[in-house]
């Protein structure tokens, strides 16, 4: 077709709507606390999978990845993720714990972005993670092959096989490289779409955990 998938493109709708409004002079001082208001009315909303964030990592070189994974857990100390540590992920961050999130509720216009540090937790809180996983999410844990070449794609099903085997006899393993990851945040951006491209942003920033927040407005 003529024009190619450009013009497929520029036909398709962007923030058809309707919108939320969002008025940051009324957003609370500490981001946590807008981040749950924007994730509560997500769920509210019927937003497809709220808890879905992107992570973005770099290995030691610089060079990023990203890719999207669930949110765990939220606490005062940031977002929580789970994945092996011996994952492309897992080794990214352990030479350089530096990492992005993005949370995107297409439905709203909305994303929250995130800058900040991830922290390995210590092995009880990783052991518990694991343990409170459906036991598809266990079998899928144990194999520690994740990000490995794969030449036959049967030996996922025979390796899953003797994963789901060997957890229904010992249901409380747990394996060893089994990483629970928690992003403590210098920076979260709130963005809020407009139709006609006036769109809302707001900028929390610190200069350490614990720090004082300060925010303030971007240009779209």
């Amino acid at each position: 077709m003529e024009g190619g998938i450009r013009d497929l493109l520029r036909g398709l709708p962007v923030f058809a709507g309707p919108l939320p409004g969002f008025d940051p002079a009324t957003a609370p001082e500490d981001p946590s606390e807008l981040f749950l208001e924007w994730f509560t009315a997500a769920l509210r909303d019927g937003v497809p999978e709220p808890h879905a964030m992107t992570v973005a990592s770099a290995d030691g070189r610089g060079a990023p990845s990203a890719r999207v994974v669930i949110m765990r857990d939220f606490t005062p100390h940031g977002w929580w993720f789970a994945t092996t540590t011996t994952s492309r992920k897992g080794r990214e961050l352990a030479a350089n714990p530096a990492v992005a999130l993005l949370f995107y509720w297409g439905r709203q216009g909305r994303q929250v972005r995130v800058r900040g540090t991830a922290e390995l937790a210590d092995p009880d809180l990783c052991a518990s993670d694991y343990l409170a996983r459906s036991l598809e999410g266990r079998v899928a844990g144990l194999h520690g092959r994740q990000s490995e070449p794969l030449a036959d794609p049967a030996e996922v099903d025979r390796t899953a096989d003797r994963s789901r085997e060997l957890l229904e006899r010992e249901p409380g393993l747990v394996p060893g490289d089994w990483g629970l990851y928690a992003v403590s945040p210098a920076e979260v951006e709130f963005w809020q779409a407009d139709p006609d491209r006036r769109h809302t942003r707001l900028r929390y920033s610190r200069t350490g955990p614990g720090g004082t927040w300060e925010r303030g407005l971007l240009w779209p």
